[in-house]
């Protein structure tokens, strides 16, 4: 099956019949940059997890594995990766755990961001910072914020760790090739945070030159997976050895382990694995991977659909001609140069968004920055009807 703008513009969204248990096409969901609605299927494949586990109590892991498998395709697939490896999690938190503790920081304890990183990244390297690991921010909203995180590099840097589009504004990270270039010409690694930008706009290794980058991410928002699938992407020359792993991390070895007091490491992506979880969630992943493909919501036509639907939010405020003292669009960013969401700026931004909630549109906020993110089962007329009442909202403050 192939959808076409015009299917996913109408009222009822076609796609929408493949979400009945979410009932999208009666509900006003917009926090679809945060949350994104399941398709059907899912449940359908959380209902063979169980089954899978009362079938083969201990022996369910061999089933489980492959739907891991099948993941880890899923997303290498949506990279076009075939230099890396990838392991899973269940959030970026312990991933990026992991990755920070095999970087030499004894040696190099200097760790370069940007102002504008998701609580994941922010709150880690805050904490790091108290422990005098040297973290130098940039300001995310500079045009030039590959060119200030280059600057700040130095023989005492570990890596620099990003995001490919900010989280407060939408903005996709201009010139990411630039900097991996510039990263692997001085032995710096990279992490780039791929979440916002994953499945909603087209982002590959090739394109942006991340074969020697790690990249973290996950299914929660625009992949439609739900909670627990979440990935790091490493090169397949890595040599770290991680500080932080379980005994995941040596599975594949356990066989050939000798006595010895070094801690060993599996291959491929088991390098940065983890411990015994839950694996209902690759379940439920492994059949929405599945639903995409026989659909054919390629990230080109994802970016399509959400651009389309990021033009038409930003049209119908801009008709309400609402106070800009009380709500205001940047205007100054082009539209073309955000993902999978629109920023609205109030210092009211949190008594729009209960507003909003009343009267059944979901939204969310950070800060002052009030974020509504459209999705693929979402109508043209579902959108008028939100703003609509988003002009309500206002207009009662």
């Amino acid at each position: 099956m192939k959808f076409s703008l015009e299917d996913i513009s109408i009222f009822p969204n076609k796609l929408a019949a493949h979400y009945k248990k979410f009932n999208v096409g009666e509900r006003l969901l917009f926090t679809g940059h945060s949350h994104q609605a399941w398709p059907d299927c899912a449940f359908d494949a959380q209902k063979q997890a169980w089954e899978d586990a009362s079938i083969f109590v201990d022996d369910k892991w061999e089933p489980a594995f492959e739907k891991a498998e099948i993941v880890k395709h899923g997303f290498q697939k949506l990279l076009n990766d075939d230099s890396g490896y990838y392991t899973l999690a269940a959030n970026t938190h312990e991933l990026l755990i992991r990755f920070l503790s095999a970087l030499p920081l004894k040696q190099k304890s200097k760790l370069i961001t940007t102002d504008g990183e998701f609580h994941t990244v922010r709150r880690q390297l805050d904490r790091l910072a108290e422990e005098k690991i040297e973290i130098v921010k940039v300001d995310s909203k500079s045009p030039n914020v590959v060119e200030l995180l280059c600057d700040n590099c130095d023989d005492r840097t570990a890596a620099v760790i990003l995001s490919a589009v900010f989280f407060q504004s939408g903005v996709i990270l201009p010139y990411l090739g630039q900097l991996a270039d510039f990263c692997k010409s001085k032995n710096i690694f990279l992490l780039v945070d791929a979440y916002h930008a994953l499945n909603v706009i087209p982002f590959t290794i090739k394109e942006h030159k991340l074969e020697n980058a790690f990249i973290i991410g996950g299914g929660y928002k625009y992949c439609q997976l739900g909670e627990g699938n979440c990935f790091l992407r490493f090169p397949k020359d890595c040599q770290l050895r991680p500080v932080i792993t379980g005994w995941f991390s040596e599975f594949t070895a356990l066989a050939d382990k000798k006595n010895s007091s070094e801690v060993i490491y599996g291959s491929h992506g088991d390098l940065f694995a983890g411990a015994t979880y839950d694996p209902t969630s690759n379940y439920r992943a492994a059949e929405v991977f599945s639903f995409f493909e026989k659909m054919k919501l390629t990230p080109g036509f994802l970016r399509e659909v959400s651009q389309h639907q990021i033009n038409l939010l930003a049209e119908k405020f801009d008709e309400l001609n609402l106070k800009e003292s009380i709500i205001s669009r940047n205007k100054n960013i082009d539209l073309k140069n955000i993902a999978g969401f629109l920023v609205l700026t109030s210092e009211r931004a949190s008594d729009i968004c209960t507003g909003l909630k009343q009267r059944g549109v979901l939204t969310d906020f950070r800060g002052n920055a009030l974020r509504f993110g459209p999705a693929p089962y979402i109508s043209d007329n579902q959108i008028e009807q939100a703003i609509n009442l988003l002009g309500e909202v206002v207009n009662s403050l």
